[in-house]
């Protein structure tokens, strides 16, 4: 019997997420495995966060929430964005979700028409597009490659607009890659889209406080003022907070926007929980050491990493300035052969042999719109990045022909 409809059946599941459940799958089986496919800080959240949820459990604070979310938590994010990014909201420009992936979610369910296009530089995050075509949209991948720094000039732009044209999608620090949008890059794009008034912004800051080499960060929304009635900025608390699993995320844009997003959710979820809600607000209010303090250890990670994989003959590699993830350039060694006379004929037979010849799981390049690449998380103790490097450099030598 048939139960999808079109539109989920054109949908895969995350490519990130099923690679971790094979690789959750082999270590159960007993295999030695080191996971380097989900992008999850590896410690707790701060202490007053977890307290902050037990005390609202505790005060009976678990009933249902209002779909934009609790104003304490509203009236703490537009704090946030005045302090930290000099942005002025107000509560009603601002709605929380279960997680940035469910605003996304929202956004385009509320906003696009059949054959809507949305313009999303690759590589990409693996769900920008099924997201986008889940709702009747048209995802339009542009190649950002090394060669620009994988970011999206201002020429690419201009070339990928058309009358159909709904939603720019940028992320800055990257999900893959870490690289980092100056104000002025920002700029040149706003130049663009000054000339294109359908056009909307979506802008992912959600790796905003992960920043590994001192390039600072830059919001859209600060570079690029006189766009404000057409951008919408996305972030949460999961990867700053290392609160992946609460799922709070959170979005500031034009009033009217932000009340198609609250619509949606009042028909899908209904609300953030509660508790969780408690536990964001403390982890934005409270002491802000510990966000330091990860990036901090994120950055020597990445130096780690990339004194390992400067040594490994074969692999292309340029560090990420933000975020916490490792993108390696596989290209050169594609048509090698395994040990067992395999050809490796793509990212993803090399993720794959990876894996289950050396244990070390990774995502391939291809899953974010990449091919000849595979990403590594580096939100990973210290020796299981030894480990992963040597693995990784293990397979290198492997390889044949």
């Amino acid at each position: 019997m048939k139960f999808e409809n079109k539109r989920a059946a054109g949908i895969k599941s995350s490519p990130s997420m099923a690679i971790a459940m094979v690789a959750k799958k082999l270590a159960a089986e007993g295999h030695d495995i080191i996971d380097l496919s989900l992008g999850e800080p590896d410690f707790e959240p701060p202490a007053h966060v977890a307290e902050a949820a037990c005390e609202a459990i505790r005060m009976g604070r678990v009933r249902y929430g209002v779909p934009a979310g609790m104003e304490s938590l509203r009236q703490a994010i537009v704090g946030k964005f005045k302090t930290e990014n000099d942005l002025d909201y107000t509560v009603d420009e601002i709605t929380v979700a279960n997680g940035a992936k469910q605003i996304l979610f929202d956004v385009f369910l509320a906003t696009l028409e059949p054959g809507d296009e949305v313009i999303i530089p690759t590589p990409c995050w693996v769900s920008y597009g099924d997201i986008v075509s889940l709702h009747g949209g048209e995802p339009v991948y542009i190649n950002c490659g090394p060669d620009a720094g994988f970011k999206l000039t201002a020429e690419k732009l201009e070339a990928a607009i058309t009358p159909k044209t709904r939603w720019l999608m940028l992320n800055s620090p990257s999900n893959p890659t870490g690289a980092i949008y100056t104000a002025d890059e920002y700029r040149a794009l706003a130049g663009v889209l000054e000339r294109h008034s359908h056009v909307l912004v979506v802008s992912d800051e959600i790796y905003e406080h992960i920043l590994l080499k001192g390039v600072p960060f830059a919001s859209f929304g600060l570079a690029c003022p006189e766009l404000r009635e057409r951008t919408l900025i996305v972030n949460g608390v999961s990867k700053a907070y290392a609160m992946t699993g609460w799922r709070v995320g959170y979005a500031a844009g034009p009033k009217a926007l932000i009340a198609a997003l609250n619509k949606m959710q009042s028909q899908s979820v209904s609300s953030v929980s509660t508790v969780a809600q408690a536990a964001a607000l403390a982890a934005i209010t409270g002491d802000q050491a510990f966000v330091g303090k990860a990036a901090e250890t994120f950055a020597n990670r990445a130096k780690i990493i990339a004194e390992h994989l400067g040594k490994i003959e074969g692999l292309d590699f340029i560090p990420p300035d933000g975020a916490f993830y490792a993108f390696i350039g596989v290209e050169r060694l594609l048509g090698k052969k395994t040990a067992e006379g395999e050809i490796i004929a793509d990212d993803t037979a090399f993720a794959s042999h990876l894996l289950h010849r050396f244990g070390l799981s990774s995502v391939p390049g291809a899953a974010f719109g990449a091919p000849g690449f595979i990403r590594l998380s580096i939100a990973a103790s210290d020796s299981e990045l030894d480990g992963a490097c040597a693995r990784l450099a293990t397979m290198v030598r492997s390889l044949e022909g």
